[in-house]
């Protein structure tokens, strides 16, 4: 027998999209569910050690996105879980934003909580079910059965857009031409590490790292990211297609999140090839660590602490919306008349089948808006996307994927959903200055 939840709003994947968006809904005072297919909420930032957060904030350190994903920071950093923002020190990214994910799974549940959220733990979205152009339900799969979900909103905050590919709604992937996506990167952490050591070892052979900084001398900085280790691992001739070691310190004294492995060319929505992913990924892992063991300063001590639950995914399917947002406009940081959200982060592509990393700045005074009609899927009329894929270019996706700019999606889409039960209009109806106005309320930033 199949179970059936009624709700207003349902909110379906539990990352930091999915969080903000249930909590939007949630204070708007209409029943929301969240569902997630894991036994804990943090999508990529819990299960695949995404770590640190970056970045709320321009490249000069003007913070651009706050609302719900502040509040999240602010409580982490109560519970001694997080320095707050803090400037890093190596790489392009300036101001990074660490924190403990085992203390991110329970505040943010303690804040879905109080905003009456009711969650759906270990559920699987396996079907959608239309009336029309409408969602009527989502069915959900799990150890008590079938669960059938009814509600009048949907929020698709899988990562994957599961939902509206399941619902018909038309879909994109990869770059143009070829579909390839960015690379997918088992994360894993390291205790042991002797950062004094390493810290003394760049001062000593700055060639060997990216370390210029505008903010002073790296002696006089904290150590907080570290892209490099060049020679050491062009000598080394791993078979991973990166040209040096990416990892960042913390939360602990002694560690290190180690951001080095690298599987390109596999479909991350294809069981087939996820399978092969996970389990090409944890050889990498295995790898990397014995190499920095054996060769790097400051990690003769280390050993691997946390592998993480998945492999980490950048990029697979995104909606195709009413608009969808290009690398130009990110670039030329345009303004939109429906913007919802704002983001600092410049365009990172890892690229699809080679080394690199690809970089593009934002213009103007570093910011660019994320519009309300890239949530919004052309032909699923109750449905909004938020987080990962929502409606981008290939390249724009390579910006609005990082975390904080999916927390401030997620609450634009949270608090949409909650404005169209309360009028009783589809997403695409809702009064656009209303709904700036509710997120600004919200302590969103729009201008």
């Amino acid at each position: 027998m199949v179970q059936t939840i009624e709700a207003d709003i349902v909110v379906c994947g539990g990352g930091p999209a999915g969080v903000a968006a249930a909590i939007a809904a949630g204070r708007s005072g209409f029943k929301t569910v969240l569902v997630e297919k894991y036994g804990f909420i943090g999508g990529m930032s819990t299960a695949a050690l995404v770590y640190p957060w970056m970045t709320f904030h321009t490249m000069d350190g003007k913070q651009v996105i706050k609302g719900i994903a502040q509040e999240i920071v602010e409580r982490l950093a109560e519970r001694g879980a997080s320095p707050g923002h803090v400037r890093d020190t190596v790489g392009f990214v300036h101001t990074i934003t660490p924190y403990h994910p085992e203390y991110y799974k329970v505040v943010a549940v303690n804040m879905l909580k109080e905003a009456g959220v009711k969650l759906l733990l270990h559920s699987f979205v396996e079907h959608v079910r239309m009336d029309g152009e409408r969602i009527e339900s989502v069915r959900l799969s799990g150890k008590s059965g079938q669960i059938d979900v009814r509600g009048n909103v949907f929020v698709d905050t899988t990562g994957d857009a599961d939902v509206a590919f399941l619902s018909g709604a038309p879909c994109l992937q990869g770059r143009e031409g070829d579909k390839r996506t960015q690379p997918m990167t088992m994360k894993f952490r390291m205790r042991g590490v002797d950062l004094d050591k390493v810290k003394r070892y760049m001062i000593e052979h700055p060639d060997e790292f990216y370390a210029k900084t505008p903010f002073g001398e790296l002696e006089q900085l904290p150590l907080s990211g570290i892209m490099g280790f060049y020679k050491h691992w062009k000598e080394a001739n791993l078979p991973i297609n990166r040209d040096g070691v990416l990892l960042f310190t913390g939360p602990n004294e002694d560690e290190v999140l180690v951001n080095t492995t690298r599987v390109q060319g596999l479909d991350g929505t294809k069981v087939e090839d996820l399978t092969e992913a996970e389990q090409l990924g944890r050889e990498q892992v295995l790898m990397v660590a014995e190499f920095m063991t054996a060769h790097l300063p400051g990690f003769e001590k280390a050993s691997i602490s946390t592998v993480g639950t998945q492999i980490g995914i950048r990029e697979t399917r995104r909606i195709d919306g009413l608009y969808t947002l290009q690398a130009e406009d990110v670039v030329q940081g345009r303004r939109f008349e429906d913007t919802i959200a704002r983001s600092g982060y410049p365009i990172d592509i890892h690229d699809p089948s080679g080394k690199g990393v690809t970089a593009a700045w934002v213009e103007g005074d570093g910011a660019y808006d994320i519009p309300y009609r890239c949530l919004l899927p052309q032909t699923v009329t109750n449905l909004l996307a938020a987080g990962r894929c929502i409606s981008t270019s290939h390249e724009a996706l390579a910006t609005t994927r990082l975390t904080p700019s999916c927390m401030a999606t997620g609450q634009a889409a949270g608090t949409a959903a909650g404005l169209a039960v309360k009028h009783g209009v589809r997403p695409a109806d809702v009064d656009i200055r209303e709904l700036q106005r509710e997120l600004e309320a919200g302590n969103a930033v729009l201008r």
